[in-house]
């Protein structure tokens, strides 16, 4: 089997809320793009919170997830797995990406959202140990992998709109626009 990496992150200046996968699907890594299969319902989900067309082009996804505040990334820096599927994920071979550098450069991260629970778990033991305490909320939101597909699409929109949109000590009038009207 052959190891695999995952993407830079989607980072903007003012990013709030940090997105974490776990690592790029086949189809994501042969396209070089976020959650590309065209049956995970990432971008739907987004689409439905920030208000940009799930057709538009990538470049323009990521510029809307930046601009809402909302930086994106996997746990896992490398690791190997075969296919696409979070459970062939070979424990031994995980590699966490550096989070001590990314969360000095944003120290405005009020909320982390697992993108399911092989994220949170890599994480919760391969991140947060190195970590120094930080006063970040942590949410675990239903996966938006097609493997996961128990959940309606509809309940995963409002666990997602509710773990982005509502944070302690932010009033809605200070959210960025597209989020506020979401709300």
């Amino acid at each position: 089997m052959t190891r695999i990496a995952s993407f830079a992150p989607v980072e903007g200046e003012a990013a709030r809320v940090l997105i974490l996968g776990s690592m790029p699907g086949v189809q994501s890594l042969a396209a070089g793009q976020y959650y590309a299969h065209p049956r995970n319902s990432f971008w739907k989900i987004l689409a439905a919170i920030l208000g940009v067309p799930v057709t538009a082009a990538y470049e323009e996804r990521i510029h809307a997830l930046k601009g809402a505040g909302i930086a994106l990334w996997d746990v896992l820096h490398s690791c190997v797995r075969e296919g696409s599927l979070d459970a062939d994920i070979e424990a031994g071979s995980i590699k966490a990406n550096d989070f001590k550098d990314f969360l000095l450069r944003h120290p405005g991260i009020e909320v982390v959202c697992f993108n399911g629970a092989t994220a949170e778990k890599c994480y919760e033991d391969h991140v947060l140990p190195t970590l120094q305490v930080w006063g970040a909320r942590y949410v675990r939101l239903p996966s938006s992998s097609p493997a996961h597909a128990s959940i309606s699409f509809d309940a995963k929109v409002a666990a997602w709109r509710a773990a982005i949109c509502a944070q302690p000590g932010v009033p809605p009038t200070s959210l960025p626009p597209l989020l506020r009207r979401s709300g």
